[in-house]
């Protein structure tokens, strides 16, 4: 199976991202009250970088978690 040239986060790193992502989200979303809770809101970074399949911070470093990339 062959990937676009951007993409450069493997199927089990998304699955980690997004659910990393998720669990910052709702735990900032259910309290809000907290002083850190901004912190949890960091988590739609990794939430986009697994939905999206791409990572800058990977194409800034030429690291690439796809199998098979070339």
């Amino acid at each position: 199976m062959e990937f676009p040239m951007n993409i450069n986060v493997g199927i089990a790193d998304r699955t980690i991202r997004i659910w990393l992502g998720i669990g910052m989200v709702l735990f900032a979303y259910m309290r809000p009250d907290l002083p850190y809770a901004f912190i949890g809101w960091l988590g739609v970074i990794p939430l986009a970088t697994g939905l999206f399949g791409w990572c800058g911070i990977y194409k800034l470093f030429g690291i690439t978690t796809v199998k098979n990339a070339k």
